[in-house]
């Protein structure tokens, strides 16, 4: 180490006119998509039969189910007792 060496104060930085002190996160695609998908949550049910599930996924603020698997006819069918995995199901019916 230099004997005349010093340590001095080192002056603060701010951000450039229009720029948060977070960055630009705040205003990018990334953070707009991330706080779109926060909307959902996954939701997992335990089927009508052993060891089938039902994975739904709802959004946050609206309760609406967004998507389902197995989808609701499929759930419908399996509670019949007529459908076994890979059988065709005629939803148009």
């Amino acid at each position: 180490m230099t004997p005349n060496a010093s340590i001095g104060l080192v002056p603060p930085v701010t951000p450039a006119s229009g720029a948060s002190a977070g960055g630009d996160f705040a205003h990018s695609r990334t953070a707009q998509e991330a706080e779109r998908l926060s909307r959902y949550r996954l939701v997992i049910e335990e089927g009508s039969r052993p060891g089938s599930f039902i994975y739904k996924t709802l959004d946050r603020v609206t309760g609406e189910v967004v998507r389902q698997l197995p989808r609701e006819q499929i759930v419908e069918a399996m509670a019949t007792g007529d459908y076994a995995p890979g059988t065709v199901v005629d939803i148009e019916s």
